[in-house]
């Protein structure tokens, strides 16, 4: 049976005219009048849609307008330029509508032939269904949505009179109302969804309807694509399951020591702490690529910090509570544990930057605590704010402390929108497709369980962050003030190590590079891993997935050294392992968790990590 003849419900030829003994005649077992059931149903949840929306315009969501976009005044400047270059050249501009125009009959003409198959597959995967190319409709939308983006992209590239600043921005913008037009975002034009409403007799649309809902209820009526189920994940069940257990506690943070697994350990112990905008157990999202299970098999004993996930009474908590009441807390606490002068301690990200900044802190106290520093994917030098650069702006910095002395809080899901606007393909619309026109449950991905499991910004600390680091870059220049000190960036002369990955869009290598080039010491190793931010760290040797390059010249510029880099197979943690070693000291027994003065408080992965966030 074809899908068009599951649709229409006709009756047989030789069927009764006594219908209401025909089964045909049940609406249980008639495709349309079940389509037409289903449909019916979207009245009650366009209800539920109209009140959930209702609160987000006067709930406590507080929504704040200057954060969805840019300022209208980037748009108005670029149509300016566009109409004096009309009128300064007009016979350019008509030739270019004339294009346009020569371009769309000619696609017309075309689509009034009979379908002819696709001799390629599709390159873009938005378009990978057969019926954008065999289909005449579906290929007519799509060869003008192309033309339509093409335009707009030579339009935006051959805008005058605006600074490169402002052309970047513009570019990035106008390239987000492109992939928010794609035909594929919309019922009508989507032939994936259309196809699996007819299968489905409209419970697909249903079910979409549904999950839309059941995303803007959860969200106080802000639209957060869910991209994961939530329901197939427990933390400290399923997910986070190292065996520790949580030995300090302070209002910042959690201290957890994991249990040893090798009867011998080096002397010298490791503190990891990892980003605050997120959660820790991206490196323990389960046994086969948990780094911090593999550091305690190398035999270390291992610190990790759990950040508190603040909500507004964290209001005025800034960059200096990050550093006192977490990293000296820990250096402090986990010195008495072990009964050592020094440890070795790793930065992930934006605790990596953190940490930069407490061992400037520290020199100029004269406080030798940290032996070597570890930094995955730190940003130290903010000189170019790379795919940022459109929301580092100030009309955007403005809004978030606007947001912030609304909230006391930069709440997590505007940061979750910023980073999925720089993937908004794969982030946003993709998920969404699947999710709203589909009808499918989100995958059971513990990757993006983790993503949509943010974690909020203190409103202090935000501003201090983007103002003073990302706009400022104070700390790389001539210094940022905190605690009484100004913090430089080459005054970090310890031992280091730093690992970067290749195709980071949020720390790119080449920025990241270029801080470790500033740093003040005479050991310096770097290493360029494969793939991102997330992917290029969590890089078990077991997988034999990504590769790593490594160059002891850390004179040369960044393409200068990733071109005469040694290639090496395989995972970078066996190579990190072997530079640690050296700084580790002797080995000692094992350590249980805690001491006479640090009694174990509950198991890992504690409580902080279980807070959710405030949306």
């Amino acid at each position: 049976m074809t899908t068009s003849d599951k649709f229409t419900g006709k009756l047989p030829d030789d069927a009764s005219s006594d219908t209401a003994s025909d089964p045909a005649s049940d609406p249980a077992s008639d495709p349309a009048a079940r389509l037409s059931e289903n449909l019916c149903k979207v009245d009650a949840l366009t209800h539920r849609l109209n009140e959930v929306m209702s609160r987000r315009a006067t709930g406590k969501s507080g929504h704040n307008k200057s954060l969805d976009g840019p300022d209208q005044e980037l748009f108005a400047r670029a149509m300016t330029s566009y109409w004096t270059k009309a009128m300064a050249d007009p016979a350019k501009m008509m030739q270019q509508q004339m294009e346009l125009w020569g371009k769309s009959v000619s696609q017309f003409a075309a689509a009034q032939k009979p379908a002819q198959q696709a001799e390629e597959p599709a390159k873009d995967r938005r378009f990978a269904n057969p019926m954008w190319d065999n289909n005449p409709y579906f290929a007519a939308v799509k060869q003008q949505y192309l033309m339509n983006a093409e335009m707009i992209e030579k339009a935006v590239s051959e805008v005058e009179d605006m600074d490169d600043l402002d052309k970047r921005r513009l570019g990035f913008f106008s390239k987000q109302i492109i992939d928010m037009m794609a035909p594929t975002n919309f019922l009508a034009t989507n032939p994936d969804a259309l196809e699996k409403a007819v299968e489905t007799e409209g419970q697909s649309l249903l079910d979409g309807l549904e999950n839309l809902i059941a995303d803007l209820e959860a969200n106080d009526g802000e639209l957060i694509v869910r991209l994961a189920d939530e329901s197939a994940f427990e933390i400290g069940g399923n997910i986070a399951t190292t065996p520790g257990d949580v030995i300090y506690r302070n209002r910042m943070m959690e201290l957890i020591q994991y249990r040893p697994t090798t009867d011998k350990v080096h002397e010298t112990p490791v503190i990891l702490f990892p980003p605050w905008i997120n959660k820790f157990y991206i490196l323990d999202l389960k046994e086969q690529n948990s780094l911090i299970k593999w550091i305690t098999e190398q035999g270390y004993t291992l610190f990790v910090v759990s950040w508190i996930n603040p909500d507004a009474s964290y209001a005025e908590t800034g960059m200096e509570d990050y550093i006192e009441d977490g990293y000296l807390a820990a250096l402090r606490e986990v010195k008495a544990i072990c009964g050592v002068s020094q440890v070795n301690a790793v930065g992930y990200c934006i605790a990596g930057t953190t940490l930069a900044m407490t061992l400037s802190l520290l020199k100029q106290r004269g406080d030798k605590s940290v032996k070597s520093a570890t930094f995955f994917t730190a940003l130290t030098d903010f000189s170019d704010q790379g795919e940022f650069t459109p929301f580092l702006q100030n009309d955007f910095i403005d809004g978030i402390e606007e947001e912030v002395e609304e909230q006391g809080l930069l709440r997590s899901f505007i940061m979750a929108r910023t980073f999925s606007y720089l993937r908004s393909t794969d982030l946003i619309y993709t998920p969404a497709i699947r999710s709203y026109m589909m009808g499918q449950t989100p995958p059971a991905f513990d990757l993006l369980f983790w993503n949509g499991d943010g974690a909020n910004l203190p409103a202090l600390m935000a501003v201090q962050y983007l103002r003073s680091l990302c706009q400022n870059n104070e700390f790389a220049r001539d210094g940022i003030e905190l605690m009484g000190h100004t913090l430089r960036l080459d005054e970090v002369d310890v031992p280091l190590c730093s690992i970067a990955c290749e195709t980071d869009h949020i720390a790119p290598w080449v920025n990241c590079y270029r801080g470790v080039q500033q740093m003040g010491g005479r050991s310096r190793t770097f290493i360029v891993t494969q793939s991102g931010h997330i992917a290029g760290i969590v890089n078990p040797p077991s997988k034999k997935k990504y590769g790593h390059y490594t160059n002891e010249d850390m004179a040369l510029d960044p393409a200068d050294w990733l071109e005469s880099a040694d290639f090496h197979e395989g995972s970078w943690w066996p190579r990190w392992e072997g530079w640690l070693r050296k700084r580790s000291g002797k080995m000692v027994a094992a350590r249980a968790p805690g001491d006479s003065s640090h009694e174990v408080l509950e198991a890992a992965p504690g409580s902080y990590v279980k807070v959710k966030a405030n949306r």
